[in-house]
């Protein structure tokens, strides 16, 4: 059903190619950056694709044109620290017309409001630079309101300077608790106010771009979104957890593209002649290619020329760490290979827990998201990267360490294939529907797994929060569903809708490409290893899933069996927040068959939680973490009488000390002293010990989860 809506989206988005140039209107001050043809047909397409195929049929009218500037606003300076309230009054002539805007491709408009914003960043910055040589009265009471999103607009340019004054004396004040010599200070604070400059400076109209279609297709639908070219590479980088490369990662630091790690058996660490903290000084594609000096580049610049398809040469010019900028860089040759990002695909780990003198060992999976290399499963590689194949290696180890049980960590994993969540599924299920998918026609699909092989069959739990969402949340709800496993954490994000990942390079009729490249420059065709397109992703919503049961995970997402306080504020972050989600609904459910049911054991389960939440201290300190956190979130401002903001800083940092070292002996690991380095990989999830306490107590219990119906329980 999906290939048949992505070739509908490319042929109907195709119709509709013609650019409308745009009028630019200079501001002084800034550097006015402008947008070009490319971007004016993207922003067209985009348009077209969102009203044409979009699931919600959001009509692009003055109603949602309002949003989108407010969204857009909010982008700039939601903290309201940049613009005047007279920029602002001067804005409101586009709140109505930034729709029409769209349509036509004329982003003037949109590159106005961005170019006073940066006229007022550097003013503001640089105004602050010219504070820093002044003296300021430390022992005078007065205070710094920093949260300002829910106050007025600021009303004039000395109301602005003062605002602006109170911060350089905060961050002085702050640069000071930690260091006596204020000579050094001031000039550690006028080093990190220019590199702002220099930041600000860098932006490309790209950038500009990114914001204000940001703010559009959010105020559609919050998960319809546009990546540029730059952005799409490194989002198909996350789903496939593969890249194309040299195998490091880069950072800016001091105007240089600097080596920050490096991937064991990449070709930087095959090259033997490249360390971390290296800073590459240029850039050759190809064994005689001209070098490209990248100092002063933007790291995601850098990243596109460094990045390339697997077997092609690049060299790099470098400067050993430690080494004089003056001094002669080497010159290191390198093949690009596929790179397996293994630090950021599913890991294991077993804990072992005591009952009634027995040991019992339980498996725990993290994943952190579900991720597929598409280009090697389109081209038929068995071996393709994905989370199913991943996992179901890590049963199999599982397994011959003869586990009892299992929990799998979806905490903070924000979804990715739906394909992936459905056979992931699979792994712990015979056959039968994962989940329904409801189409922009109203047309459901029931997506079932086929397979009658399980590769896990005792017991299971997972694990999740309110960060887990989408494919998270169609796989927790099918275990749930099917009664296979427990939930244990907390509400989940609310993601109910499917996205499908529109290539815009083939949207776009290839002698147009040819034309706008031809002005513009081009760019190489995205692919999920890294490499950039030139027209760059849209990511647009077209159809709503649900579970078998019938429910939508839409706003409710799924309730776990047993609940555990939620440090992440449920009212700040998850899709009943957003202004422009879709509501929950049900439709019928599927014929499917419950492997099994916790019912009669749940009072059990959670009579035994609860006994032991009443008498731990780790569950004391968490509730104490999250009254904390609501505390400190209602704070909007800030002393800077020296002695009060010390003495704050300093409970605080003893508050936290003790806590910590509370809660350490909580779970059996030594206090710390004062300085005292805390051991690597020391494990003080307290959550993730008590699921795996719950499954010992489930595995240890006579009455194990009922069968249903013939079916026997696996």
């Amino acid at each position: 059903m999906f290939k048949k809506v992505y070739l509908l989206l490319v042929l109907g988005a195709a119709l509709a190619c013609k650019a409308s140039p745009s009028k630019p209107v200079k501001v002084a001050g800034s550097n006015d950056l402008q947008p070009d043809e490319q971007q004016s047909l993207v922003c067209k397409q985009v348009a077209s694709l969102i009203s044409n195929y979009n699931y919600k049929k959001v009509p692009l009218n003055d109603s949602v044109s309002a949003i989108i500037y407010d969204r857009y606003i909010k982008s700039l300076d939601e903290n309201h620290s940049y613009f005047l309230a007279s920029d602002i009054k001067d804005f409101e002539k586009y709140k109505t017309v930034l729709d029409d805007d769209i349509k036509a491709g004329n982003l003037a408009d949109a590159f106005y409001i961005f170019n006073v914003f940066q006229k007022r960043y550097i003013e503001h910055i640089k105004y602050s630079i010219e504070q820093i040589s002044k003296n300021f009265d430390f022992n005078k009471t007065e205070t710094f309101v920093y949260d300002r999103d829910k106050l007025p607009w600021i009303a004039t340019q000395s109301d602005m300077d003062a605002m602006w004054t109170k911060r350089v004396k905060y961050d002085l004040l702050n640069l000071k608790l930690a260091n006596a010599d204020m000579a050094k200070n001031k000039e550690t604070l006028k080093k990190r106010y220019e590199n702002l400059l220099t930041q600000s400076n860098k932006l490309s109209n790209q950038d500009v771009f990114q914001y204000f279609m940001d703010a559009f297709t959010e105020a559609i639908d919050p998960h319809t979104n546009y990546f540029n070219p730059s952005n799409a590479a490194n989002f198909n980088i996350e789903m496939s957890r593969q890249v194309e490369g040299i195998g490091a990662s880069l950072l800016v630091e001091n105007e240089y593209v600097t080596i920050k790690t490096i991937v064991p058996g990449g070709p930087a660490d095959k090259s033997h002649q490249i360390s971390v903290d290296d800073r590459i000084v240029a850039v050759a594609q190809g064994k005689t290619g001209e070098f490209q000096n990248v100092v002063g580049w933007r790291v995601d610049n850098a990243i596109a020329i460094i990045r390339g398809t697997k077997g092609t040469t690049v060299r790099l010019e470098i400067l050993p760490a430690g080494a004089n900028a003056s001094s002669k860089p080497k010159v290191v040759e390198m093949v690009r290979e596929k790179i397996i990002l293994k630090d950021q695909s599913a890991k294991k780990e077993i804990r072992t827990y005591n009952s009634n003198g027995k040991t019992v060992k339980i498996g725990v999976i993290s994943i952190p998201a579900f991720y597929i290399d598409f280009n090697d499963y389109k081209a038929g590689n068995p071996n393709y990267k994905s989370t199913t194949h991943d996992v179901k290696a890590i049963l199999d180890s599982l397994k011959k360490e003869n586990v009892d049980g299992l929990v799998i960590d979806l905490r903070e994993n924000g979804g990715g294939s739906l394909m992936e969540a459905i056979e992931l599924t699979g792994l712990f299920i015979k056959t039968g529907p994962v989940v329904q998918v409801r189409d922009t026609k109203d047309q459901v699909e029931i997506d079932k797994d086929e397979d009658a092989d399980i590769t896990y069959s005792g017991p299971m739990a997972v694990l999740v929060d309110r960060f887990s969402a989408s494919a998270s949340e169609i796989f927790s709800g099918a275990i749930q569903d099917y009664g296979r496993g427990l939930i244990l954490g907390t509400q989940t994000y609310g993601k109910g809708s499917v996205q499908s990942a529109i290539d815009l390079d083939r949207v776009i009729g290839s002698s147009l490409r040819d034309k706008i490249a031809g002005v513009v420059g081009g760019a190489k065709k995205t692919t999920s290893t890294g490499s950039q397109s030139t027209y760059g992703q849209l990511n647009l919503t077209i159809a709503k899933f649900y579970r078998i049961s019938g429910n939508s995970t839409q706003h409710k997402g799924v309730t776990p069996d047993i609940s555990f306080p939620s440090v992440i504020p449920l009212d700040k972050y998850g899709e009943d927040t957003e202004p422009s989600a879709m509501p929950f609904d049900v439709i019928a459910k599927t014929d499917y068959t419950k492997t099994g049911d916790f019912t009669g054991v749940l009072p059990q389960l959670k009579k035994l939680h609860d006994q032991r939440m009443t008498g731990s201290d780790s569950y004391k300190y968490l509730l104490e973490d999250i009254a904390d956190f609501k505390k400190h979130d209602a704070d909007d401002s800030v002393s800077l009488k020296e002695s009060d903001l010390k003495k704050q800083r300093d409970d605080d940092e003893t508050k936290t000390f003790e806590r910590n070292n509370l809660r350490r002996v909580a779970l059996g690991l030594p206090a710390l002293k004062k300085g005292q380095t805390k051991p690597k990989n020391e494990d003080l999830d307290f959550v993730k010990r008590e699921a795996g306490q719950i499954m010992t107590d489930y595995i240890s219990l006579d009455n194990k989860y009922t069968s249903v119906g013939s079916q026997p329980v696996n």
